[in-house]
């Protein structure tokens, strides 16, 4: 019996091949060698694709497929909720709230070979657990730190050093139409390599962010973020964040997190679990042109103070609301970003001059930095 079997396999697959090989099969002009596969000029092309390759097998086991579940409470309409004559006269007593779980998805990338990871915050914000796959093997994960302002987390896998990281580059390196490789978990589907260009750099005002990203038109969907954007040398120059897109699909216009402004935030994030940040307790408003004229100045230049934390440390320094803020330590500013960014970078307990237009005059005060709580 075993032996027929297999003599009916062996003559199949001899038919088989027999048939998508024989010279009079109808099929045999379709399988003459094309004239292009030898052709010199397409070298240079093969290279590229042999480049692309090589970042694939280079990454394909340090992308992490990401996975959490949170439970919600399901709020139902109902009207002895909010009235308590309804609630009184009936006798309703209200029962425990209903709960679902939800589940999210997205990717990360290996940092060191015991098990930190890298990934957006959002993907684990709110969440109560977290699972990684990582080389097709799935462990628990717990958060170290997460920080919202520039949208990274810190993961951490206990399991040894097992895990192969990735390799970092510098972001301030990257140019427009630099070749860029996007690996990550679009949709729950794991490893996916797509490719494009930077399209652009220092992009502002995304999602209400002031942080500058890096604009690919690499492929990157639902499920993208936090995986790592990739140059043609092998080197992670960004963290996927975000697209932009009306209807929630890729239309070719993607955001990263330049990896020199992550590595910031991981390096905070394992020291502290939260990131450190400068502040001064004050609320910056725009300076309008029509503002700027009425107040004496020549150009739109600084941001105002729109608002004073008492006793924070412009209040203690002197400054008062409506005061123009035009340098921080010599560095002219310009818009309300650029102060909360240069302030964010200064050191704690720094003590830094800023100079301010009052009353058609230019002042300096002298604030000290503190933790932003």
């Amino acid at each position: 019996m075993k032996k027929a079997f297999f003599l009916t396999a062996a003559f199949l697959f001899t038919m088989s091949f027999s048939f998508l090989s024989a010279e009079n099969s109808f099929l045999s002009q379709a399988f003459k060698k094309s004239p292009l596969k030898d052709k010199a000029d397409n070298r240079a092309v093969h290279q590229i694709q042999d480049s692309f390759n090589d970042v694939y097998n280079l990454y394909k086991d340090s992308i992490v497929y990401i996975s959490t579940e949170r439970t919600i409470k399901v709020n139902r309409f109902n009207p002895f909720m909010d009235d308590p004559m309804l609630r009184e006269f009936f006798g309703y007593r209200e029962k425990s709230p209903q709960v679902k779980k939800t589940r999210g998805l997205g990717t990360g990338f290996v940092l060191t070979s015991d098990g930190y990871i890298c990934t957006n915050n959002h993907v684990v914000q709110n969440v109560d657990s977290v699972k990684v796959t990582i080389a097709d093997k799935t462990y628990s994960a717990k958060i170290v730190g997460t920080d919202s302002f520039v949208d990274i987390a810190l993961l951490k896998v206990d399991a040894g050093s097992i895990f192969k990281p990735v390799y970092m580059g510098d972001s301030n390196k990257v140019r427009v139409g630099d070749f860029v490789v996007a690996i990550g978990n679009p949709f729950g589907l794991d490893r996916t390599f797509t490719t494009g260009v930077v399209s652009g750099k220092g992009r502002k005002k995304l999602d209400g962010m002031d942080n500058v990203h890096i604009q690919t038109d690499a492929s990157i969907n639902p499920g993208n973020s936090g995986g790592p954007l990739i140059n043609i040398d092998g080197e992670v120059i960004g963290v996927n964040r975000a697209i932009y897109s009306k209807s929630g699909g890729n239309i070719g216009i993607g955001f990263a997190i330049p990896i020199n402004i992550a590595l910031n935030s991981i390096n905070e994030l394992k020291k502290y679990g939260k990131v450190k940040r400068g502040y001064i307790g004050l609320v910056p408003s725009v300076l309008t042109d029509e503002y700027a004229k009425e107040l004496g100045l020549k150009n739109k230049e600084g941001v105002i103070v729109g608002k004073l934390l008492k006793n924070g440390p412009a209040h203690k320094a002197g400054l008062e609301v409506g005061d123009v803020i035009l340098e921080v330590d010599g560095t002219p500013v310009h818009s309300s970003s650029e102060l909360i960014s240069i302030v964010t970078k200064k050191k704690i307990g720094k003590t830094i001059k800023v100079l301010v237009y009052r009353d058609r005059e230019r002042v300096n005060f002298w604030i000290t930095v503190q933790e932003r709580p």
